[in-house]
């Protein structure tokens, strides 16, 4: 059964919902004797609670250590908008521009509405916000790193144990982490002025105007702003980059593991989730109107919990929700066009841009499948539908089409053959969810983005395996490949899920040192090279991905420049969905 935020399925231990998840960045963290820092990282005593006081209010926060033992300042739970509760449920959000007495920001708020357990603290007033700052007193501003969570847009968080920031703190950097409402609290859309959609995304959106306002106070340059984020994350960064209600609110971006540009289809509307929403908690169906002002009188926990009951089968399509391409009722619009055209038209952000993929990904979904005989016997039975759901191909064309399409696939990644309990299908069948859900987007985004602007677009394949993973082998216990959300080990402190990795462990504590001081020079300078206080990249000579040469950094051990990631595999993707990535036909 789905469990929200970590369960298991077959016998993988994940994190959060098994999705486009978990998402970002940040900058950071490595030794001192090897970095120069502008601030002093003496720990010799705990002062009084910080406190913070900005155009919009008072905060009062809380100390925390870092990976390296430096002591920072800590602002949790703080509301960034209005309670999206009564009659603001399934509205855009309010931002809080003021703060009438003193805000207590020394602890976590709670995660948006989702399937949990063990008493996780879960609410809809979680419009919430994090931010982590070296000293808010600092002499120079420092650059801002915004991150935002995974989740498949139904799970996860930016709490303090998903999304901790001891690894990323110990750079000169704030760091600012947030949560967005989630499922149909979230993303519900009728087609009509009822639920237009994408109210997540707009809560990201008040979320950076937040930043802009308030973080000059916290030590951070409203100027120099990274969005960063991880898989559904990632898919929000690069919607921002193109909807109009973000312009002008970051300078640089990262999108790992995720792009709404793929063979996925971007809707007008999911009202087909909305009625299954609304028959799912005895609402009539009948009207946008009946339906929403039905699930109005429902519980927050009702709606969380239904979730498991959402999807098509099993746990797919991973992806459930997805962003709307808004019709205009009068609102904020923020997502007007699809986005595809949105960047053929010009529109995409002239900044520095990264953009990965794991080598692994959702290789484990086949194993998952293999080791289920209703659902092994379900994908031989029925492999054009399954396939037309789980990979994403109804924008092939009519029901012919897709069936061609979910053949060709076959005929690629498994030589034409059903599926079978064996090491080939389980190889092949895994490449093939990696690429349908993650890989495919990377590839056409990347190769979009490099020719669509003139600044810097970078490219980044983890494949590095360390001591723990989000999946590990059932009989060994071990981390056996480089899975999606792996990078983001090495870039916060996961300790809901995971020990941390101290300073001690040579190996992995290595790759925290270069993927923190990867990102840390990226949100300075947009450019992740070492320019003489990164040590740790001193070899690292990482190119900007160009369109005639596809070079991209391998992050393993050693790291290495390579070109043409999976070239073969996206061949046959670029066949059933084609485009010109310079003429955008």
């Amino acid at each position: 059964m789905c469990r929200g935020l970590q369960w298991s399925v077959g016998g993988v231990r994940m994190l959060a919902a098994v999705v486009l998840v978990c998402g970002a960045l940040a900058v950071a963290a490595n030794h001192h004797h090897h970095v120069h820092h502008d601030l002093d990282h003496s720990t010799a005593s705990t002062p009084a609670a910080p406190v913070v006081r900005s155009v919009s209010g008072q905060f009062r926060g809380s100390w925390m250590s870092s990976r390296r033992g430096r002591q920072f300042e800590a602002y949790r739970g703080v509301r960034y908008a209005q309670p999206p509760v009564g009659e603001l449920r399934f509205q855009p959000p309010q931002l809080m521009e003021n703060y009438t007495s003193e805000v207590d920001a020394s602890q976590d708020g709670p995660a948006c509405p989702q399937p949990t357990f063990n008493n996780y603290p879960v609410h809809e007033d979680c419009l919430r916000l994090n931010v982590y700052t070296p000293d808010h007193q600092s002499k120079k501003p420092l650059p801002v790193v915004v991150f935002m969570h995974a989740g498949g847009f139904y799970s996860v968080s930016g709490r303090s144990d998903v999304a901790g920031p001891q690894h990323l703190l110990d750079r000169d950097l704030v760091l600012v982490t947030i949560n967005y409402r989630l499922g149909s609290l979230g993303f519900l859309s009728t087609g009509d002025k009822y639920a237009p959609g994408n109210n997540g995304f707009k809560d990201q959106v008040a979320a950076l105007r937040w930043v802009q306002r308030n973080i000059a106070a916290f030590g951070g340059d409203p100027n120099l702003v990274t969005i960063s984020g991880y898989s559904a994350g990632s898919f929000s960064v690069m919607l921002h980059m193109i909807s109009p209600m973000s312009k002008g609110l970051f300078h640089r971006a990262i999108s790992m593991s995720g792009s709404p540009i793929s063979q996925i289809v971007i809707p007008r509307h999911q009202r087909h989730l909305a009625e299954r929403q609304a028959k799912l908690l005895q609402c009539p169906t009948d009207s946008s109107k009946a339906i929403i002002d039905c699930l109005k009188t429902k519980t927050s926990k009702e709606l969380g919990d239904s979730l498991d009951k959402m999807f098509d089968f099993g746990y797919d399509p991973v992806l459930l929700w997805v962003p709307i391409h808004e019709q205009d009722f009068g609102q904020e619009m923020f997502l007007p066009q699809q986005p595809l055209a949105a960047v053929c038209a010009g529109r995409l952000q002239r900044l520095p841009y990264i953009v990965s993929q794991t080598h692994d990904e959702f290789f484990w979904k086949a194993l998952d499948v293999l080791r289920n005989p209703k659902a092994f016997d379900n994908w031989r039975a029925d492999w054009p539908g399954l396939a037309k759901i789980a990979l994403y191909l109804t924008g092939a064309g009519d029901n012919s089409s897709i069936t061609a399409a979910a053949n060709r696939l076959k005929q690629a990644y498994l030589g034409g053959k059903d599926i079978n309990n064996d090491t080939a299908t389980a190889d092949g069948f895994g490449k093939l969810y990696s690429d349908a859900i993650i890989g495919f987007g990377a590839h056409r985004l990347v190769n979009l983005a490099a020719r669509q602007s003139p600044r810097p677009v970078y490219y980044y394949e983890f494949g590095y395996i360390g001591n723990s993973s989000h999946y590990v082998d059932p009989d060994t216990k071990r981390p056996i490949a480089a899975a999606h959300h792996d990078d983001l080990l090495y870039l916060f402190n996961v300790s809901y899920s995971f020990p941390s990795i101290p300073p001690s462990d040579s190996k992995d504590s290595k790759m925290v040192d270069k993927m923190t001081a990867i990102f840390y020079n990226f949100a300075r300078h947009g450019d992740p090279n070492d320019r003489g206080d990164t040590p740790e990249l001193a070899d690292m000579s990482w190119p900007q991905f160009k369109p005639d040469e596809r070079k991209y950094l391998r992050v393993d051990t050693p790291f290495s420049v390579r070109s043409n990631l999976f070239e073969e595999r996206f061949k046959v993707w670029e066949e059933l969905f084609p485009l010109d990535y310079q003429t955008c036909k």
